[in-house]
């Protein structure tokens, strides 16, 4: 079964009363709408590489693990804040389970959409 898939599933049972609308699967992502108006751009290449973007409103936020910031206490992991900043990823780990990162990043983010209070540390 694909990482995507597997996601997919997961999302849907784990938060069914956030959702809004179809989580998509994607040829190489997963999109996740929720009633918040949050939204989710899931793209795992394996546990070590993965991309998940999220939007809220007008503000884009990611994180990733392109190996661009070494000097990161992260790396390669990274967060990419609502204006741009470049900080270390408080969310995701490299090598953790790709279920076990997407459910704290969510369940961050249903707290928290634009993770302000991460960007603060």
């Amino acid at each position: 079964m694909s990482v995507h898939l597997s996601l997919k599933e997961k999302i849907e049972s784990e938060y069914a009363a956030h959702l809004e609308g179809e989580t998509v699967l994607k040829q190489d992502a997963l999109l996740v709408y929720f009633d918040d108006g949050l939204m989710l751009e899931i793209r795992y290449l394996n546990p070590d590489e993965y991309t998940i973007g999220w939007s809220w409103g007008e503000a884009l936020l990611r994180v990733d693990t392109a190996p661009l910031h070494p000097d990161l206490e992260t790396f390669p992991n990274h967060l990419h804040d609502a204006e741009g900043v470049i900080r270390a990823d408080p969310f995701t780990a490299p090598g953790r389970e790709p279920w076990d990162n997407v459910r704290m990043l969510v369940d961050a983010l249903l707290k928290d959409p634009l993770a302000q209070a991460q960007a603060a540390l």
